[in-house]
């Protein structure tokens, strides 16, 4: 089947490249870019651009973006010029054939002192090391960004690579980003103009693996606040900005294989595929059958033959299926297409689809110790882990002058089934342990977005807006754990524990709609150019979640039990043994298995970005959210129990730029912000992890933490594309929620409860260097290379009673750096990427039972691609982690001071995973689909 799916693949792409080779026209290139104000990097609308000595010409649109097209082959000049800036002349711009030439310019305000029009004029290199600089620079908060024209130079494929480029952000798992070591619960993501929801819905986290790098305009991360971001963060904001109306059309192919060097082309055991797993689909067959009792409530009261009958619409899906693990894929076709209307206006789009599949094995140990420090259990594990997902990103925009309206919109889906083959023991009855666990998860998210943008009278009035609407899904349709056991260390054979020999159907729907708008006023403050802007948003959540939880009872004849027990597991739920004479599935939900929940938040601004002189620039202002939640379940005794929130929070902030030269700023920032719970930590929901042997439930008591952020940083540009910045940052937590070990829990049951601790600060140092090397000598070689790290520091600490200890989630330390070789000449690059994060508690333990720690590794991924075919193709060949080494979980247990993990037998070892080292050979072709005039 594996076969016949590649090859319709295959055929399809062939299709797709032979019928758009038709559409080649390649005898005229371009040139376009952005054009930018010089101090504030707004950019201008309706600026006048000419070729110099010539007629033909073009204006720049709502994005300050212009156009000139059907340029024959060779060297031009052009002329910006616009009302109250300095006319500027850039020349030995290059166009070739069937190419876009990408100039951005930045225009500088004409002096109130000039007597004659003063004209600039600057080559090509030099304009564009100009404009990096402006956007490097004129961020009104402290931020870190990447742009299109340097991703471009980058092997990058996803944004979750293009994140760890970013000073002070990490990547966990290779798609969650980590911003100044704090846990993501502290981030917020934004996708163009709409705040994202979280792709996790246990967690407050966005996958940012799922968007391309080359479907991105820019990325940037705010690190500070400002009174037009989401007051919910602490960490950091990530803004992306996907492309929509490209520059030229294209089409472009990419395929990738991947080897796994502890699981590609060895044993990969599973349950048995379905049909549709491959496309991330789910046929049916493992969902709980629609004429199954729709209750609990209706299913406890039939008779055990009546439950029999029911228990037989299940099917027998507990025996292993052994294959060999395939390479892993991934592909993606992406189509970009613009057309020029004769009325000045454009109108584009750019669709993207990905496919990926990856057949991984994980070696796992798992331990948990009773008070004495004694090992409780002891587990040996083998996890088989399939993935696949699926990626549809579709944008249209239409631009006509100073206006545009575009339809962005974005789906994902995730298909992840993890089977685990347990081995070991337990103290609980002194038993050898034999446990499978099969755990399917499907996830889907769609965001759908229509915004626009316009620029209104003589007084240059810009309105943006935007209306959006997200849909997050995430079922289990037929979680299976069944679980042998024997007495400890004897020839016995194993039998079933029903009692945790279980099937789980869970659902959750997640609608979110949104509508937000502002206004920006250009207003003559102390002589300077300066800013009004002012906002609403209003966003609304609501949210569906219910469980059905079975385990299997032997209902038959005492006598025969051990009998039906020691079946193996393909044979021990054969249709004959389900009956009243043997085994039936017993419903064991109970009220707090579903729940309910909306929130509504309603937030306004109020904004002045000031520049108060030449060299400081100020901008402030606040936020004023009203937050309402509600989340309504049942309890264990039928008691209708309502968390609620409800604030009312003014969050003020400011920030402060010094300009001591053309090169180098100082900045200063303050702010308030929050961070509110999620659904899932508010809800009585108990769920039962099989794999760490822990129950974790919510509390609806949970408040909401305020923060209090103040930031320092100097920041220096060396020239086009290096940077130095240090920064120093302090933050003030009230009632910041935590993950906790219950201290009522077992080694046979952890339980794992949300709480607010009463306050925590954390005290940090961050720098970021980016160079070139040249300055080692004048070896072409050496211009050619880049290296770049970006380091933190960070202590933090709860307050309370006997509390010594760092917030949970918040890692003292972290390490990124890199080394990056690009030839133009031979179009090869070479990157390879350091990264450790340092080690965080991830569960808060209690008086006997240590804080649970996940330790620091390091990990190193090298990258080297070739431009080929005329550089329309490019082969990347990727080694991902090359260390391998162990993922833990561990106990401190050599005291405070010698918080890192010290190896088994020294500290005590809770989980220890290696997940092996990738090697991936990519091949992608961009096919020119020519210029429409």
């Amino acid at each position: 089947m594996k076969h016949n799916v590649n090859h319709r693949i295959l055929s399809l792409i062939v299709f797709l490249t032979l019928s758009t080779l038709t559409a080649f026209s390649q005898q005229t290139g371009k040139i376009s870019g952005v054009v930018s104000d010089s101090k504030t990097s707004e950019t201008l609308i309706g600026l006048t651009v000419k070729i110099t000595g010539a007629t033909q010409g073009a204006s720049t649109d709502i994005e300050g973006r212009y156009t000139l097209a059907g340029l024959n082959p060779g060297k031009y000049n052009l002329t910006f010029s616009y009302i109250g800036y300095s006319t500027k002349n850039i020349t030995d711009i290059e166009v070739l054939p069937g190419k876009t030439t990408t100039l951005d310019v930045i225009m500088e305000e004409a002096s109130s002192l000039a007597l004659e029009e003063v004209v600039i004029t600057a080559t090509v290199r030099q304009e564009s090391i100009s404009a990096l600089y402006a956007q490097q620079k004129n961020s009104i908060s402290i931020s870190s960004g990447i742009t299109s024209e340097l991703i471009r130079r980058t092997p990058d494929r996803s944004t979750s690579e293009v994140l760890k480029r970013v000073s002070g952000a990490s990547i966990q798992e290779n798609k969650f980003v980590i911003i100044r070591g704090l846990a993501d619960r502290y981030n917020s993501s934004i996708l163009n103009n709409a705040v994202l929801p979280s792709s996790e819905p246990d967690r407050k986290a966005f996958s940012f693996d799922i968007i391309p790098a080359n479907l991105i305009d820019r990325v940037i991360v705010n690190k500070t606040a400002s009174a037009d971001l989401p007051g919910d963060f602490a960490g950091g904001v990530i803004q992306v900005i996907t492309r929509d109306v490209p520059e030229e059309n294209f089409l472009n192919i990419s395929a990738s294989f991947g080897y796994n060097s502890q699981s590609t082309f060895k044993d990969f055991t599973s349950n048995a595929r379905n049909k549709y797993d491959f496309l991330g689909f789910d046929d049916g067959s493992r969902k709980l059958p629609s004429s199954f009792p729709a209750t609990f409530q209706a299913y406890n009261p039939l008779t055990n033959a009546e439950k029999a009958k029911y228990s037989s619409k299940l099917s027998n899906a507990y025996g292993e299926v052994n294959a060999m693990a395939i390479p892993s894929q991934n592909h993606q076709l992406t189509w970009g297409k613009r057309k020029d209307l004769k009325n000045g206006g454009s109108f584009g789009n750019v669709v993207s689809l990905s496919y990926r599949n990856s057949q991984n094995r994980a070696v796992a140990q798992r331990k948990d110790y009773e008070f004495s420090g004694t090992p409780f259990y002891e587990y040996g594990e083998s996890v088989n882990k399939y993935n696949t997902s699926l990626g549809l990103l579709a944008n249209f925009a239409y631009i006509k002058g100073a206006n545009k309206l575009a339809f962005k919109s974005m789906y994902n889906r995730v298909f992840e089934d993890n089977y685990t083959s347990r081995i070991g023991y337990t103290n609980d009855n002194i038993q050898d342990v034999r446990l499978n666990v099969s755990d399917l998860t499907e996830k889907s998210l769609l965001n759908s977005q229509l915004e626009g943008e316009h620029q209104l009278g003589k007084k240059q009035l810009k309105v943006n807006w935007n209306l959006n609407y997200a849909r997050v899904n995430r079922d289990q349709p037929d979680q299976r754990t069944i679980d042998y056991r024997r007495s400890l260390g004897t020839q016995e054979p194993f039998r079933l524990i029903d009692r945790n020999t279980r099937r789980l159907f869970s659902g959750l729907e997640e609608n979110t709609y949104g509508a937000q708008t502002s206004v920006s006023v250009p207003v003559k403050l102390f002589d300077q150019q300066s800013t009004f802007k002012a906002g609403v948003l209003k966003q609304y959540k609501e949210r569906d979640f219910a469980a059905r939880i079975f385990n299997y009872l032997y209902v038959g004849p005492a006598s025969f039990e051990h009998t039906y027990s020691s079946l193996p597991i393909d044979q021990i739920f054969a249709p004959a043994n389900i009956s009243e004479n043997a085994y039936i599935l017993n419903d064991f939900s109970n009220n707090t298995d579903s729940y309910t929940a909306n929130s509504d938040l309603n937030a306004g601004f109020l904004m002045l970005d000031n520049n108060l002189s030449k060299r400081f620039r100020l901008s402030y202002g606040a936020r004023f959210e009203q937050f309402a939640q509600t989340l309504n379940a049942i309890d264990f005794s039928g008691q209708p129990i309502v968390a609620k929130q409800d604030n009312f929070d003014i969050l003020p902030s400011a920030n402060l730029t010094f300009k001591v030269n053309d090169r180098s700023n100082i900045r200063m920032s303050g702010s308030q912000t929050v961070s509110r719970p999620e659904f899932r930590e508010l809800a009585l929901f108990n769920y039962y992890d099989f794999i760490s042997q822990t129950s974790v439930t919510g509390n609806p008591n949970l408040k909401r933490a305020r923060i209090f952020n103040a930031d320092l940083r100097y920041e220096l540009y060396p020239s086009a594309g290096e940077t130095f910045t240090i920064s120093g940052f302090y933050k003030k937590f009230n009632d910041p929620i935590e993950q906790r070990v219950n201290s009522n829990s077992t080694p046979v049951v952890r339980g794992i409860n949300f709480l607010n601790a009463d306050q925590a600060t954390s005290l940090g140092i961050e720098l970021d260097v980016r160079k070139k090397l040249s300055f080692l000598g004048d070896k072409n070689w050496l211009e050619n290379m880049t290296v770049f790290a970006n380091a933190s520091y960070i202590d933090s600490k709860v307050k309370g009673v006997g509390i010594n200890r760092p917030l949970q989630g918040q890692s003292p330390y972290l390490l990124n750096a890199g080394l990056q070789y690009f030839s133009p000449k031979t179009a090869l690059t070479f990157t390879t990427v350091y990264n450790r994060i340092g080690q965080r508690i991830f569960l808060v333990g209690y008086q006997g039972y240590g804080d649970i720690y996940e330790n620091a590794r390091d990990v190193i991924d090298l990258q080297v691609s070739k431009k080929v075919m005329k550089s329309q193709a490019e082969i990347k060949l990727n080694f991902g982690d090359i260390l391998n080494q162990n993922t833990v979980f561990y106990q401190n247990n050599a005291g405070n001071s010698k918080k890192a993990y010290e190896g088994a037998g020294i500290d005590r070892m809770i989980n220890s995973s290696r997940l092996g080292s990738n090697i991936s050979l990519s091949f992608s072709y961009n096919i020119g689909l020519g210029q429409n005039k």
